[in-house]
């Protein structure tokens, strides 16, 4: 073969991989960002559980839980996390509601039986996390409020920010969505990370109407103007650990950090129960309680 017909394959060849590369990426990128419908069903017959829907400025009408509890001085918000619903977040609700405090649990829009056209990894999320804070404020103007958001939960939360809230606890947030990308994506393919995430990113904003600018939660962490429990595990190839004491360090005081030895990017309550209760609940107990005000 001549070297001509060498180049000409050579530039065939390497044509038809770019055109796969980036079809590849904008499927992913359409898949990434789609809704995820489903049937919540019926809360669990131990709760007493009030059904309800919130407006929201993302659009939707979220999907709502409210669980009352027997003289309760405050309310826990807990917001799940990406391509999740209110159901991810029932063994933290058990677990807050046996404490004695009340719990709204709710679908973020595009999630769950919350409608919407996308999902947008915190910011038109953030509308709803409000939403359900002032639910939770409305339904006992004398409670002091906690939030605890779960990856884009957490993200969401900071994005609101400042909600006027007692107690903010993160778990596995992502500070920026361009680490958030890079980081998933390295762990799948390596190096080739460099290449696909601003393939990923710049789906943005002909998708979303977004710029990777409005998805860093960590330029809000220092406006929450309350204290914060920001959690991890040691693990985490989504949030790294270098990553999460990031986050950490740009808070304001009081704030506590949590690394849960061993963990991935997984759910930090089933991982270690135990150090969830001592750290997790403890931190709520010590900023929720009545006489902390």
């Amino acid at each position: 073969m001549t070297r001509r017909r060498l180049i000409r394959w050579g530039t065939i060849v390497t044509g038809v991989g770019t055109v796969m590369l980036l079809a590849a990426a904008y499927y992913v990128g359409a898949d990434l960002v789609a809704p995820v419908p489903r049937q919540v069903g019926p809360a669990p017959a131990e709760f007493q559980v009030v059904e309800t829907t919130l407006d929201s400025e993302s659009g939707s009408k979220i999907a709502t839980w409210f669980m009352s509890a027997q003289d309760a001085h405050a309310t826990i918000v807990l917001l799940h996390g990406v391509r999740g619903d209110r159901r991810a977040m029932l063994k933290r609700a058990r677990l807050f509601h046996d404490a004695g405090y009340a719990i709204v649990m709710i679908d973020f829009q595009a999630h769950g039986e919350s409608p919407g056209q996308n999902i947008t990894i915190g910011h038109l999320e953030r509308h709803d996390a409000r939403a359900a804070v002032e639910f939770a404020r409305r339904m006992n103007p004398d409670h002091r409020i906690g939030v605890v958001g779960v990856s884009m939960g957490g993200a969401a939360a900071l994005l609101a920010s400042p909600l006027t809230v007692d107690a903010l606890v993160l778990e596995s947030v992502y500070p920026t969505i361009s680490e958030a990308v890079h980081d998933r994506i390295w762990a799948q393919v390596g190096p080739l990370s460099h290449v696909l995430t601003p393939l990923l990113l710049c789906q943005l904003q002909p998708r979303l109407g977004i710029t990777p600018d409005d998805l860093r939660p960590i330029d809000q962490i220092d406006d929450i103007a309350c204290p914060v429990l920001v959690a991890s595990g040691e693990l985490d190839q989504h949030t790294t650990l270098a990553e999460t004491q990031r986050m950490y360090d740009a808070a304001s005081e009081p704030k506590q950090l949590a690394i849960f030895t061993g963990a991935a990017h997984v759910d930090l309550l089933r991982h270690d129960h135990d150090k969830y209760v001592d750290q997790v609940l403890g931190f709520l107990k010590t900023h929720l309680s009545s006489s902390d005000r």
